[in-house]
């Protein structure tokens, strides 16, 4: 028999057919396979399984489902995934970093702007018919040029983004806990701390761990400057939704962009009536080229593997080969 490939929800492009031609294969198109046991029942006997963000893979999983080689993420996170019990059960996981840096850094530029400028808002207020002509003093917004972008997170999407701001005109500070490998761009480095007490606009752009939930609290918003933006395109429990809330109607901040929520698909419920908010259905990386890529590079992996070579773009390899 053929190794035999799971699909936990369509992919884009026609890549399946890649994987069909090849192997068994079976692809989930119900509803979102949301819990770990769903997630097992439908991997089951598989020798390799491609996941999405919101399928959760865990100890339950690898557990229920012993014949599995290879988990190949569909994403460039890979918080749904319990790295410790795949490195115990000696499996490939995989990622698809770089395909989607472009487009997640140009819907960051997107949401700045859209905050700055009021520009969601505005739309709003001309299709109520609420506009009458031209005033100098209409849906004022606040410029970026000389501003202070904070880039929390400094990897492939983190200078990406720090490219577009510098042509915009801006000054660039960043953070990372991580090395971060050389790069050519008029940026400094600063602590958190120091870098939130000088951004006008932050944004994040680094994975979700144990240790940086809620990175963004009460705490640490309020030592940005008064009428500061929070830009958030990475992973939504990286900010306090509820302080961000209530920073948001004292005045604290200038507003929010939002393309990830601490409780996803849920949203803050007061988040949705606030004019000064801009929230997005999670589409950091919705291009047709980019979604496209990304399945491909998650087939890659998986083929790789099953072939017995090293996957392109691994995030955790078995020990023993």
């Amino acid at each position: 028999m053929p190794p035999s490939v799971a699909i936990c929800a369509p992919l884009v492009g026609g890549v399946e057919s890649v994987i069909s031609d090849r192997y068994e294969l079976r692809v989930h198109r119900g509803e979102v396979l949301g819990d770990e046991r769903a997630v097992s029942d439908f991997i089951g006997d598989a020798d390799a399984a491609i996941t999405l963000l919101f399928n959760p893979v865990g100890e339950t999983v690898l557990r229920s489902c012993p014949a599995l080689r290879v988990v190949a993420n569909c994403a460039v996170g890979f918080d749904n995934i319990d790295l410790d019990s795949a490195r115990s059960r000696q499996l490939w996981v995989t990622n698809t970093p770089d395909v989607l840096t472009d487009a997640t850094a140009d819907l960051t530029l997107a949401l700045i702007l859209a905050t700055t400028r009021r520009i969601v808002e505005a739309d709003r207020f001309l299709r109520a018919g609420r506009f009458d002509g031209w005033k100098l003093d209409m849906m004022l917004g606040r410029g970026l040029q000389s501003k202070t972008l904070g880039i929390v997170g400094f990897g492939r999407i983190g200078r990406a983004v720090a490219q577009r701001a510098l042509s915009f005109g801006m000054r660039v500070v960043w953070t990372d806990t991580s090395s971060v490998v050389e790069y050519d761009l008029p940026a400094e480095r600063l602590d958190l701390d120091q870098l939130l007490r000088c951004s006008d606009v932050v944004s994040l752009h680094c994975p979700l761990t144990d240790s940086n939930r809620h990175l963004l609290d009460e705490e640490r918003m309020r030592k940005l400057p008064s009428g500061a933006f929070v830009i958030n395109t990475a992973r939504g429990p990286l900010v306090d939704e509820q302080a961000l809330v209530r920073l948001l109607k004292e005045g604290i901040l200038g507003g929010a962009g939002l393309d990830v929520y601490e409780s996803e698909p849920s949203v803050e419920a007061e988040l949705l009536d606030r004019e000064d908010v801009v929230l997005l259905p999670h589409i950091g990386s919705a291009t047709e080229e980019t979604r496209t890529a990304m399945a491909k590079l998650a087939v890659d992996n998986v083929v790789a593997v099953l072939e017995g070579h090293d996957p392109p773009t691994p995030v955790v390899r078995p020990t023993l080969r």
